[in-house]
């Protein structure tokens, strides 16, 4: 069960936005900035505020990639796999991250909640190849080696 406070938030955001079925995605959105994920039980919640069926919230919510149910880390890396930078080795930047992270092919974010690692399809950067995001900035031209600094580098800013 969700604290009281996601629903008090949830309240303003809708309140932003109107009653209407046509904020759905903008109220998806606001909340999934401020929590960095989409709570279900708290879709549920605003799928009634707003009058439409709980199932077509969710038809909504998993038909847009954008939106997770699973808690993301401060920082959300997505690193792309799209063909300009899948052959400039983007993968090994990946598997560098994830290492130095300690995830795997099934855990993609950190214990402590930092960290957040997330192929993509593409970041719509291909003369940067290989890119990665963090929270949504773009790092151009990555090698293994700066995918390390840049996670050492994110690590001093927590501090």
């Amino acid at each position: 069960m969700l604290d009281q406070s996601y629903y008090k938030k949830a309240d303003e955001i809708i309140g932003h936005y109107g009653r209407k079925a046509g904020s759905l995605i903008p109220i998806m959105q606001d909340i999934q900035a401020e929590y960095r994920y989409l709570p279900g039980e708290l879709l549920t919640y605003v799928a009634a505020e707003i009058g439409i069926t709980e199932a077509k919230a969710f038809s909504v919510a998993t038909f847009y990639e954008n939106f997770s149910f699973e808690p993301k880390g401060k920082y959300i890396i997505k690193v792309c796999d799209g063909t300009a930078c899948h052959v400039r080795k983007s993968m090994p930047v990946k598997e560098a991250m994830m290492k130095e992270l300690g995830l795997s092919h099934k855990k993609h974010t950190t214990d402590d909640m930092m960290f957040t690692v997330e192929t993509v399809s593409c970041l719509g950067a291909c003369g940067l190849a290989p890119t990665c995001t963090v929270n949504d900035e773009v790092h151009p031209k990555m090698t293994p080696e700066k995918a390390v600094e840049l996670i050492e580098g994110l690590r001093g800013e927590k501090a």
